[in-house]
């Protein structure tokens, strides 16, 4: 069983500013949860929407589907090794690099999510997003209930991170 304190992201200073760290695991295949990170349909029911060439080098617009008011972003896929990495370079508030590493590890696939941010950044409300959605992801992988809204998960999730709740 996966507790919450398990599923909680790391903040910590590395040389070249603040990075974002989660690590999650699934007893799916590892071909499984890849679709689940690249498959249109499926990225659409837990993060956004990808319109654009998905290759290596290929750009085009991001819409995240659980935002509200959420316009299309440029996107550019920077690595892509099926089905264990992939890089994407997301022009939103700032330049931000995600990546998405897969692994088979004692019958399980785990994702390893990483994004570092200009030093100085204040990553509680980023690493309380990405929480959130790293949750949508698992619940798309296995079937399971998703995180709820945004309000419920926040007033359940925040305090782990130190934030203030709603």
């Amino acid at each position: 069983m996966t507790t919450q304190d398990e599923r909680l992201g790391e903040v910590t200073e590395v040389a070249d500013g603040v990075q974002v760290r989660f690590r999650r695991s699934w007893p799916d295949p590892i071909g499984d949860v890849w679709s689940a990170l690249t498959d249109p349909d499926r990225t659409a029911r837990w993060f956004g929407s990808y319109d654009g060439e998905r290759r290596v080098g290929g750009a085009g617009t991001l819409t995240m589907t659980h935002e509200e008011g959420a316009t299309g972003e440029p996107m550019q896929i920077v690595e892509c090794d099926p089905p264990h990495r992939l890089v994407v370079r997301w022009e939103s508030e700032q330049a931000w690099r995600i990546e998405l590493d897969l692994a088979e590890e004692q019958g399980r696939t785990v994702l390893v999510f990483t994004q570092v941010f200009p030093a100085g950044t204040d990553a509680g409300d980023y690493v309380l997003g990405w929480h959130w959605y790293l949750d949508k992801l698992g619940a798309e992988v296995t079937g399971a209930p998703g995180p709820g809204g945004w309000e419920t998960f926040l007033a359940a999730t925040a305090p782990a991170y130190g934030r203030p709740t709603p």
